[in-house]
Formats: C-alpha cells, sequence, structure tokens
C-alpha cells in the first residue's frame, strides 16, 4: 500500500478535538464493559434498547468507507446517477425489512442471520452462509481499515502499515470490552459526529462552486452535463443503452444489491436485533431510513463539487481517471485541505475517523458474533458454559482484527472503492437474498435446494467477474464487455437467477422439512398474530404507517431530482 502524498495542514487545535473524540470512544467501552455478564449482553446487547438509538446505530454502521469514501468517489466519478445508491438502491429495501422480515428474524428469537438459515434449511445451508458471511466481513473491515489508515497517514504522515496497525488497536479495543453495546453506542455517537463533520464542508463547498447554478455550469462546461440527470444513469452502469442501464440500475442495484445487503446483512440485522421488543425492533430501520436519504447532499454532492473545483482532481477526472497523484477516493480530502480552517478541519477529521471506525465496528462485531454461535458452538464446543463463548467472541475479534489488517491490502488497488465493494456484495449477498426470500415464501423448498442455490448462484457471480473488464482487479481477464459497478450489477444479477433457478430445480429432487417446523420460518405457515407486534398507543409507532411516511418522502426526492 502506498502512502498518500497529502497533507491536511491541521494545528494543535485539529489534534485536541481529535484526541477527545478517540477519549470519548474509548470510554464508552469502558462503561459499557460493566453491563456484559452474559453473551447475549456482549453479541445482542441483551436486546434491550430503544428504537432510535438501534436505528440511528443502522444507519451508522453502514455509514463507513462504502458511505464517505466510496460515495464521495463516485460522486466525483459518475455524478447524480450515485443517489441511486440511496434512494433506489436502499430506503425500498429497509422499509422491507422493517415491515415484512424482521417479525421473522426477531419473532423466532435468532441470534444470527445464519442461524435462521440453520433453522429453516439445516446444517448445509447455515455452514455455507457461515462461512462465507464471515469472510465477507474482513474483506470490508479491511476497506474501512485501509481508509481510516489514510486518513492517519494524511494527517500525521505516518507510514501506512503503522496507521493501520494504530487504527485497527483502537477498534479493537472497545469492541473487545463493551460489545455489541460499546460498538451500538458508540455507532450513535459517530453518526452525529460525522453529521457535524460533513454538513459545514457541504456548506462551504456549494459557496465556493457558486451554488448549484455554478456546479451546473461548470460540469456542462467540462463535457459532464450527463452527470447532472440520475436517469438513465448510463454512467453509473456504463452500459451504452439507456434502456439496459435502467433495467440494470432497478434490478441489479434496486432489487438483486439492494435487497440483498439490507434484508440478510447480519451487519444491520444485528443491530435491529438488539432492539427492546418487536414494534422498536421493526421501527428500527424504518428510524434509519430518514436520514438516509438525505446523507447524499453532505456526501455525493462534495464529491461532484470537488470534481470541479480542486485542480488536481479535475485534471484526473478529465484524463479519464488516470495518472497524477490524486484519485476519487481523495475527494473530500482535498475539499477539506482546500476549505476548512483549523478547528474546523479537526471535527472533519474526527468524522471521518467515526466513519470508518463504525463500518470497521459493525463488520468485527457481526463476525464474532457469527463465529462464536454459528461456527465455533454449533460445530465445534457444543454445550460449554456461557462465558466460555463470550470468551471466544473477545479472541475472535482479536483474530478478525489481525486477518483485516491483512485483508486492507486488497482495497488499495482500487481508485474507486465502490467498485471493489459492490463486487463483494454480488457475491454474497446477492446469492443469500435469493435462497432467504425463496425460502420465505415457498414452503415446499428443501434443505438440499438451500446450500446447492447458495454455492451455485456465488460461484456464477464469481464467473461473471472474472469474465468482466476490472471487477477483480489483476484476476479479471476481459472476456466480457463490462466494467465498473456495471459489472458488478450484472454479477449479482447472475447470482440471484441461477441461485433461483437451481433451488427450484433441486426442490423437485429433494426432501421438503415438515410443515410443522416450519412456523414462524415460513410466511404462509406463520400466524399473522406470530408477526404483528405489541399494540401501539400512537399512530407514529406504527412501523406500517412510519414505512408508508418513508416510502412518500424517497419517491419525492426521486422525482425533484430526477
Amino acid at each position: 500500500m502506498e502512502a498518500s502524498t497529502l497533507r491536511l495542514d491541521a494545528s494543535w487545535v485539529d489534534y485536541l478535538l481529535i484526541a477527545i473524540y478517540f477519549a470519548f470512544v474509548l470510554s464508552i467501552g469502558l462503561v459499557a464493559r460493566r453491563s456484559v455478564s452474559t453473551s447475549l449482553d456482549f453479541f445482542l446487547s441483551g436486546r434491550s434498547l430503544p428504537a432510535w438509538v438501534t436505528g440511528l446505530a443502522f444507519i451508522s454502521a453502514n455509514l463507513g468507507a462504502v458511505e464517505i469514501m466510496g460515495m464521495s468517489a463516485s460522486g466525483a466519478d459518475l455524478g447524480m446517477p450515485t443517489f441511486h445508491y440511496y434512494w433506489i438502491g436502499a430506503i425500498p429495501a429497509m422499509l422491507f425489512l422493517a415491515v415484512v422480515m424482521m417479525p421473522f428474524y426477531y419473532g423466532s428469537k435468532v441470534r444470527s442471520v445464519p442461524e435462521f438459515m440453520l433453522r429453516r434449511f439445516g446444517p448445509g445451508a447455515h455452514l455455507v452462509n457461515s462461512i462465507s458471511f464471515a469472510i465477507a466481513q474482513v474483506l470490508i473491515a479491511g476497506v474501512n481499515l485501509y481508509l481510516l489508515a489514510t486518513i492517519i497517514n494524511t494527517v500525521l504522515g505516518w507510514p501506512i502499515l503503522v496507521s493501520t496497525v494504530v487504527a485497527a488497536v483502537v477498534v479493537l479495543s472497545y469492541i473487545t470490552l463493551g460489545g455489541l453495546s460499546a460498538a451500538i453506542y458508540n455507532e450513535v455517537l459517530q453518526f452525529f459526529v460525522i453529521v457535524a463533520a460533513l454538513t459545514p464542508l457541504t456548506v462551504l463547498a456549494l459557496n465556493k462552486v457558486g451554488g448549484w447554478d455554478g456546479l451546473t455550469a461548470k460540469m456542462t462546461a467540462a463535457g459532464n452535463e450527463g452527470q447532472l440527470s440520475s436517469w438513465p444513469g448510463t454512467s453509473l452502469t456504463q452500459f451504452d443503452s439507456p434502456v439496459w442501464s435502467v433495467v440494470g440500475i432497478i434490478f441489479g442495484l434496486g432489487f438483486v444489491l439492494s435487497f440483498g445487503y439490507w434484508t440478510t446483512n447480519f451487519v444491520e440485522v444485528q443491530r435491529a436485533m438488539a432492539s427492546k421488543d418487536m414494534n422498536a425492533a421493526r421501527r428500527a430501520p424504518i428510524i434509519g431510513s430518514f436520514p438516509k436519504m438525505f446523507i447524499p447532499f453532505v456526501i455525493i454532492l462534495p464529491g461532484m463539487i470537488a470534481a470541479v473545483i480542486v485542480p488536481e482532481l479535475s485534471k484526473y477526472k478529465a484524463n479519464g481517471g488516470t495518472g497524477g497523484n490524486v484519485t476519487y477516493n481523495d475527494s473530500l480530502l482535498l475539499l477539506m485541505r482546500d476549505l476548512l480552517p483549523n478547528g474546523l478541519l479537526g471535527v472533519a477529521i474526527a468524522g471521518l475517523m467515526a466513519a470508518f471506525m463504525a463500518g470497521m465496528a459493525a463488520n468485527i462485531s457481526a463476525f464474532n458474533t457469527v463465529m462464536s454461535y454459528d461456527i465455533w458452538q454449533t460445530y465445534v464446543q457444543k454445550d460449554k458454559p456461557d462465558e466460555y463463548y463470550t470468551s471466544f467472541g473477545r479472541w475472535a475479534t482479536v483474530v478478525a482484527t489481525v486477518i483485516a489488517i491483512g485483508t486492507s491490502l486488497f482495497a488499495g488497488q482500487y481508485s474507486n472503492i465502490m467498485d471493489y465493494l459492490q463486487t463483494l456484495f454480488g457475491f454474497f449477498n446477492a446469492p443469500l437474498f435469493a435462497t432467504f426470500i425463496l425460502g420465505m415464501f415457498w414452503k415446499k423448498m428443501t434443505p438440499a435446494a438451500g446450500w446447492t442455490g447458495l454455492v451455485a448462484g456465488t460461484l456464477a457471480a464469481l464467473f461473471v467477474a472474472i469474465l468482466s473488464q476490472d471487477a477483480l482487479g489483476a484476476a479479471s481477464i476481459g472476456a466480457l464487455p463490462l466494467g465498473g459497478q456495471g459489472a458488478a450489477f450484472v454479477a449479482a444479477g447472475a447470482a440471484f437467477v441461477v441461485d433461483i433457478v437451481i433451488s427450484v430445480v433441486v426442490t423437485q429432487f429433494s426432501r421438503a422439512k415438515d410443515e410443522a417446523a416450519l412456523r414462524g420460518l415460513v410466511y404462509s405457515l406463520t400466524p399473522k398474530a406470530d408477526l404483528a407486534g405489541e399494540p401501539v398507543a400512537h399512530a407514529w409507532q406504527s412501523p406500517v404507517k412510519l414505512a408508508g411516511l418513508s416510502l412518500v418522502c424517497v419517491i419525492v426526492l426521486n422525482v425533484i431530482f430526477r
């Protein structure tokens, strides 16, 4: 990994603000440790947290490298089509999770998404899902860790490897101390720090470029006026046909990748499962959807502005994303360098560190839960005392952090980190969603179909990625005219379709589970009373009504910024 040549002119005020923030982070871990007495406390916060806390943590857990650096990079590279990752590729799936799927997760009292797979399909699908999920988390944790290390390198000038180890130790400390509670309360803190950091940067950037009219004029003058419209989004998909671009966005991103990520990814679901009751668990993703739909204005918009007002970046874009000493991943850092005075710079640096720690902590806390419950307890050591699994979870946290230091090496190969992340989601989330949704609504689907569909879908995504131009970096052979995030969309679609087809075929030649064993796991076999949750005192507490309001808001945003 190469060290960045970019340096931020931080003063003692900025360093003081950063030090205060890190002190808060570690103190939360120390306080949270006092409430950890069982493995359920360590891995799921004792299922005791209010909806507003788990709702903000639900969003903050995702507000890591994927959002901050990846989305700002995509904003600089692709423009407004990047908004689809939120309004098409997140909100609908989050609402579906809340209204349809959370009753099954929370009502069944499973401790993880793979454990739900164990009850529905048996050990074959469970083991495949557990292993693939664990691999995905250390790979994605490596992304967050790499980007956190680049911030430390940029501010302090420390070598990337040293910065990586220091960043890893901080995250490791508070998760090992306080488990999921420490991660969640830090994520809530980090959410507010991130907003406080990015809002002033966005305002100053807009003022610098001359407002929306100024940005429009500069992008048009640079020949990028097509990036000022979100549809048909050909810059995002890299499909020449506008029709196929829309299909790719709606099916590949809006359905397969989005639903695969938000409804089955235990990193997110774990936060909602820590809620105090069924309705709180259902409201958590909906509460998170409201800030989620406005986050593009403080992440993507600054990236678009950076591409026209930062000389190095505008030159890099004019050269087709080649040459120079910067990449699209540097967009926010370059804006911070050019626009923020000392003091605000310290807040912004702390905000970026907060985002990357939130993302990595979410990956690590989900990893240690699956490793402890779904792999170690289920297949290796079944009948140990409860404190044994809590201790194992802490050691799993250490192991995952060490592995993440290694996987962070891969992240540095991509000038736009979103290309790498979407490729990973296509491998791991798309086939899981296909198996999940088919098994939840089709009672005849068999255990054999569950694990064979997962394996076949993952291999299909891998096959498409290898044949594409750049989805796997040097490992791609370029036989298919697919590149960038369009390749990830096609790979995800292939994984979904192949998984469904193989599952249907295998079901015809294998035996289904008894219907009595599928209550609470299959929609048609579960009494509606089991899914309803507790009565609510006020209309705004109704998950369905709250989800309806969120859906209306996101439709309005899609129309305004089409």
